[in-house]
């Protein structure tokens, strides 16, 4: 396109859900539910651990890990979409768009990196139990959850960078709640070969290798239950396990949704209710799932719900 017909744009609309005006009421008040129920949640998942001795554990310094991401990842998109809801004011800045894709794309990748930390933490603790404390010890835990922020900065800040040099035409509508990377390409009047070559290549690596370690760990780890099979051994491993597995599901599983099995007729409504999914569901349900299913979380919510009595009395 000839850079006349180009034009300097300063802000984006965001066309936001696709629902009636009627049901905007409706939706702001459940997605404000499910956001406070998110922050709350993971905020009481980094205060239990903080607090109980007993989860000063490895996995549990890397749920810690995930709840602090889960906060930050949904705070990214929902409360603007809860303003525009409310103000009908879809407007928003070209650098607070950017910023908000920044943040969105670092916290994504962050939690994919940290679901598969934690993958090789269950694989150590049920296929070398013995060496579970000499491997896992605090310096690697560390380094994990170090290069986990570092790769994840350095993926967002690649994208964001390459999306900087590019120019934008007059539409300045995006059909969605948040700044989405592949919505902001097809609004570009620049050549974005290099931009759909960097996702395909550097994001197909970074998923294709996370999930390639997630299901090699489980595949030990089911292989080495099924060496001495027990009923006791494989009620305690799903009991481990089965947290993890239902947040792997749900986090690639609508992933999955949007780039593999989105169809051509309806795929711009599919692609925003698979966005609201990991956006907003997802997160919320981490702190339930975490804590419904673990022992060890429930022991130490009823410790903290048995001294805030005390305390209040």
């Amino acid at each position: 396109m000839r850079r006349e017909n180009q034009s300097s744009v300063s802000e984006f609309l965001l066309l936001g859900l696709p629902i009636q005006p009627e049901q905007q009421g409706a939706f702001f008040t459940l997605f404000l539910g499910v956001y406070l129920t998110t922050v709350l949640g993971n905020l009481l998942i980094l205060l239990l651990i903080r607090l109980d001795p007993r989860l000063h554990t490895p996995m549990y310094f890397f749920l810690s890990h995930l709840a602090f991401s889960d906060v930050f990842f949904s705070s990214v998109t929902v409360p603007k979409m809860l303003v525009n809801m409310q103000t009908q004011d879809q407007s928003i800045p070209y650098v607070g768009c950017i910023a908000q894709m920044y943040f969105f794309l670092l916290f994504i990748c962050l939690d994919n990196f940290l679901l598969v930390v934690m993958a090789y933490d269950r694989y150590v603790a049920i296929c070398q139990p013995l060496h579970y404390t000499a491997v896992m010890r605090e310096g690697l835990c560390a380094l994990l959850t170090a290069g986990s922020w570092f790769f994840s900065c350095v993926h967002a800040l690649l994208h964001t960078l390459l999306l900087s040099r590019l120019s934008f035409c007059a539409d300045n509508t995006i059909p969605h709640f948040f700044c989405d990377l592949a919505a902001l390409l097809k609004l570009t009047c620049s050549d974005t070969s290099l931009n759909e070559l960097v996702i395909f290549t550097e994001g197909g690596v970074f998923a294709f290798l996370s999930l390639s370690a997630i299901l090699a760990s489980y595949i030990h780890i089911g292989a080495t239950i099924l060496r001495v099979p027990s009923i006791k051994r494989i009620c305690k491993t799903l009991s481990t396990c089965g947290s993890h597995l239902f947040v792997v599901f749900l986090y690639y599983g609508t992933l999955a949704m949007i780039y593999f099995f989105s169809s051509a007729n309806n795929s711009k409504v599919k692609d925003i209710v698979a966005s609201v999914m990991y956006t907003v569901v997802t997160p919320m349900l981490n702190p339930f799932i975490y804590s419904l299913r673990n022992r060890d979380m429930k022991l130490a919510l009823g410790i903290l719900y048995r001294k805030g009595i005390i305390f209040a009395k």
